[in-house]
Order: structure tokens, then sequence, then C-alpha cells
């Protein structure tokens, strides 16, 4: 392996700029046609390359040498690697308290590869029928409700499963046990779901390496099934992927005042929304995830002026396709101390102790939730204000 190094001891490195976090055009992932010039790639952008300036690497000694590994590597020629025993635990990165200070920076400019060996399509039944086993794990957004940090600590930037031949040939194999779907449920009337972005973001990863664009020409070949995945930035190298209408894409949507806050480093609302028409007439599928809905002063309004400019400005093709799930926030009591750390003031409106209460997930973590009835009641009116602003997005399902 090139660039060797070893794992440095401490969180050494100067600190990430945190005000800038709290300043409202922090979502400074917004990616503008002009940002690059015709017949180049997206993924390299200025914008892109702000996203994720790669400065480490480290790496499992057979991701680094594989095909997919080589290519992430000739991408980032100037980044140091580090070759580590596993992508789990790695010292000085996983479990390191001290790095909550550089959580933003950490997943910008970490990167870590892996070979994924558990390989499993996991029942679920609500998003979709399953959850595939992923192409990475973690993200380099920021959005501070997110559950996945919790599982490798106090940092979790993205880690790329460069044996990605190896994941779809496992789906294929899966997918043909399945036969043919028998009767429509909530997650499609006639293909197999497979979720396979559920611990990250899809449209990220595709500014590193291959990986989405592999899965999302593999499921053109499978007519029986159909790949989803939700995503809060617009990446517009993926409309040249031709899914051929095998894909579904979500785009995660909530007011822009709570973007703003609890959304960093996405693409604003409004340019999700936008992309919507373009991602269908480039053969996506086009559904909107309404998550978290965060119950906050003055919520009730947001959402429904958010329903409201749907409506607005959705062309009726989207309209006559479209369909959404509403998930309302769950948080959880260590990432509630984590984000204390760098991003106080989101806190103010995620951890709300007089309105929620203890939730063991399906994992077994100990989560935090709304009140019974006070979800119920929230869930009943946000179908009220659907109702009433964007009739015709059917809900797929909501909790």
């Amino acid at each position: 392996m090139t660039r060797r190094s070893a794992a440095p001891a401490d969180g050494s490195d100067a600190l990430f700029g945190l005000e800038a976090l709290h300043t409202p055009d922090r979502q400074a992932a917004s990616t503008p046609a002009t940002d690059h010039a015709p017949g180049d790639t997206f993924r390299d952008s200025d914008t892109a390359r702000r996203l994720l300036p790669v400065r480490h690497i480290y790496a499992e000694p057979a991701a680094a040498a594989s095909p997919r590994g080589r290519q992430i590597l000739e991408r980032f020629p100037d980044a140091q690697v580090t070759e580590v025993p596993s992508h789990w635990g790695i010292p000085g990165l996983h479990g390191n308290e001290g790095n909550v200070e550089r959580w933003v920076r950490i997943k910008a400019e970490t990167l870590v590869l892996g070979v994924r060996k558990s390989l499993t399509a996991r029942p679920n039944g609500r998003s979709a029928d399953f959850i595939a086993p992923g192409p990475s794990n973690g993200c380099a957004l920021s959005c501070a409700y997110c559950y996945v940090p919790r599982r490798k600590g106090y940092a979790n930037p993205i880690t790329v499963f460069t044996n990605i031949d190896r994941i779809i040939g496992y789906l294929g194999r899966h997918i043909a046990r399945q036969g043919t779907k028998p009767e429509p449920n909530q997650c499609d009337d006639t293909a197999w779901v497979y979720d396979f972005g559920e611990n990250g973001d899809c449209s990220v990863d595709a500014l590193i390496c291959d990986n989405t664009a592999d899965l999302v020409r593999a499921f053109r070949q499978w007519p029986t099934a159909k790949a989803s995945f939700a995503t809060k930035f617009v990446n517009p190298d993926l409309l040249g992927y031709d899914p051929g209408g095998r894909t579904r894409i979500r785009f995660s949507l909530m007011p822009p005042e709570d973007a703003r806050l609890l959304d960093l480093r996405t693409s604003p609302v409004p340019e999700r929304i936008t992309a919507a028409a373009d991602f269908l007439d480039a053969g996506y599928e086009v559904h909107f995830n309404l998550s978290p809905v965060v119950l906050r002063p003055g919520w009730r309004a947001a959402w429904a002026e958010l329903l409201q400019h749907l409506d607005d400005v959705l062309p009726e093709r989207v309209k006559r396709q479209a369909a959404a799930e509403v998930i309302m926030l769950t948080h959880n009591q260590g990432l509630h101390e984590v984000n204390l750390g760098w991003h106080p003031t989101a806190e103010d409106v995620l951890w709300r102790p007089d309105i929620q209460q203890t939730k063991r997930s399906q994992n077994g973590a100990v989560n935090v939730r709304y009140r019974n009835r006070v979800k119920r009641e929230a869930v009943e009116e946000l179908r009220r204000l659907i109702a009433a602003h964007a009739p015709w997005l059917r809900i797929r399902y909501a909790f």
C-alpha cells in the first residue's frame, strides 16, 4: 500500500470552525449547474471537493488492493493512507471522545476503506421489503439527529466497502430466490424493494467512487426488484445512471428553517424539491421522506408552508407518481451528549424530555421518542396538513 503511516495517537488537529455551522447559509453543499463544465462529472467539481476534501484514508489491506479501492486511492492522491486491520475500532478515530470537537472536520477529511463481510438482506416491511447489505456506512453530511454515528463512537466518516461485486452478486441471488412478488404491499405493488442506503447517503457516496452507479445499473437488469435509497444531497451525476425505472430515490424534506439548524452540509431543501422532476425524467421513481418531523413551536405552520410549496412547484408528472414516508423524530441520550459538544443549539429542539419517552429499538438501543399521545396527535395533524395542502401526496406509512 502506498503513502502508509501510523495512526495518530491523539486528536491534535486544529478545531474546525464551528461558528460557521450556525450561520443561515451553512448548507454549503449546494449544487449549481454552473459548478462544472459540460461533459465533466459533478464529482470533479469544486463543490464536491469542498464537501469531501479527503486528507486521511484508513484502509484494510484487502480493500486498498481491490479494483474499487485503487480507484478511490487514485481519486485522492494527496491523502495520507494508514493501514488498519479492520474498519471497526480504529484507534484515535472510533471511541475517542475528543473527536466530538472535530465532528464535522472528521466527516469531511477522513475516509475509511473496508471489505463488507456480512451479507444479509434483512426483512423490513416499512420503507422497503428488505434492507440490503449497503455499499457504505457513515456519511459526510452532519445531520444532528442521525442515529448512525452511535455505531462506531464519536466519529463516523464514510466507510466505503470495496467488494461491491460480491454485494451485487449476493443481491442477485437473493432476488432470484424471491421469485415474483405475489401481491402488492405498502413498499411496492409489483417489485421487491431493497433499500441499500440505510446507513449513509448514496448520493454523497457517488462523489467517492462508482458503488452507487454499479448498484443502480445492476437493479436495471432485475425486473422483479427495485432499489431504494433516501438522500439529502442533490448529485447531478446520478442523472446519467439510466436506472430504467428500477431505482426509487427518496428526497428527505423538512421545513427549511429546521434544515438550516439540523441538516448541516446538505443540499438546501428547495433544491431537493426542484431536483425531483429532473430525476423523474432521468428514469427514477421519485418519492419523498417527510423526515424527521421535529415538534417545536411553530411546527404546524412551517410544515403547512413546505407542503404548499411542494404543491406550487412540482409538475403534475411528479405528483402523479409521488408517495411519502412520514417519520417522527427518534433521538438518543448518547447522541444528545455528543451534540452538546459540537452543536448544542440543535438540542434545543431535539431534546424535549417534557414530551418524550424512552423507546428500545429493534437493535436493542435505548432511544427517546415522542410520547404516544403526542406522537399520535402530531401524525394525525400532519395527515390533515397533507390533505389540505398536497392532497395528491400518498402516504405510504407514518410512524
